[in-house]
């Protein structure tokens, strides 16, 4: 008998950080970066006064999150995704965007997730070296060829804790050629006060070839819920909400992230 045969996948497995002190309660587990001090009480009254609601299907494009992080943030409501984390974010960049041949560009201890995705959707991935643990304009550069679709960057990055300062992050995006589209991770933004960094999102709002992920994960705590963003041109975001799941953010996250 012939059974249906599932393509080759060459992609990395994500393998989650399996504890050796299961017995301890209450352990912070420091390679998921899970926020030590919880959500807020805030967060958690939202969750609270949401869980007699779970036989209804949410917003199908979780507008009135997106109304929320457009006053927050002073941007375009119309150029945010929702997501089931960043995660789903990455995935549908790679979706919409990546042929199979096309080549992506991450850095090389940068977050694997990116190169994950980028490989399932049959891209050729090319990592730029680091130096010193910390990405390198030039060397991003260097693996630029007529094949690039897009680079991946989280900034600041995951897990070196390592950064580009603006100046850095604006000389990559008028280098790289304009048809590629730079993804930038702000996962992390809310943790770096340095004087010479600014977030992927006050740098490049008002670009149309740039697009910028955040998280509800880390500053806020909401890791178990899966709640992220995408912020792009409207052009993007629209054949985003097109092609992304129906109800693809749950009740629960939806509440909690307002």
């Amino acid at each position: 008998m012939t059974l249906p045969k599932p393509r080759k996948i060459e992609a990395e497995r994500y393998e989650g950080g399996l504890s050796q002190f299961k017995k301890i309660d209450n352990l912070i587990k420091l390679s998921a970066n899970e926020s030590a001090l919880g959500p807020s009480p805030r967060a958690i009254e939202a969750f609270e006064r949401e869980k007699n609601k779970i036989f209804k299907y949410p917003e199908s494009d979780s507008s009135s999150l997106r109304n929320i992080i457009s006053k927050k943030f002073d941007i375009n409501s119309e150029r945010i995704i929702c997501g089931a984390g960043s995660d789903q974010i990455f995935d549908l960049t790679c979706q919409l965007f990546i042929e199979p041949g096309d080549e992506v560009i991450v850095t090389e201890y940068g977050f694997i997730m990116h190169r994950i995705y980028a490989s399932l959707y049959r891209a050729k991935v090319l990592l730029a070296k680091e130096k010193n643990f910390k990405a390198s304009v030039d060397e991003i550069l260097k693996k630029v060829t007529d094949k690039t679709k897009i680079v991946f960057i989280a900034n600041p990055n995951n897990p070196t804790g390592t950064y580009l300062s603006k100046s850095e992050m604006l000389n990559l995006r008028q280098r790289l050629r304009s048809d590629i589209l730079l993804v930038v991770d702000d996962a992390y933004f809310e943790f770096l006060d340095k004087d010479d960094f600014t977030s992927g999102l006050d740098l490049f709002k008002d670009e149309a070839n740039v697009l910028i992920t955040r998280t509800f994960s880390k500053i806020y705590g909401l890791a178990g819920l899966r709640l992220g963003w995408g912020y792009s041109s409207k052009e993007i975001i629209d054949i985003m909400h097109q092609i992304k799941p129906p109800f693809n953010v749950n009740r629960a996250a939806l509440c909690t992230g307002i």
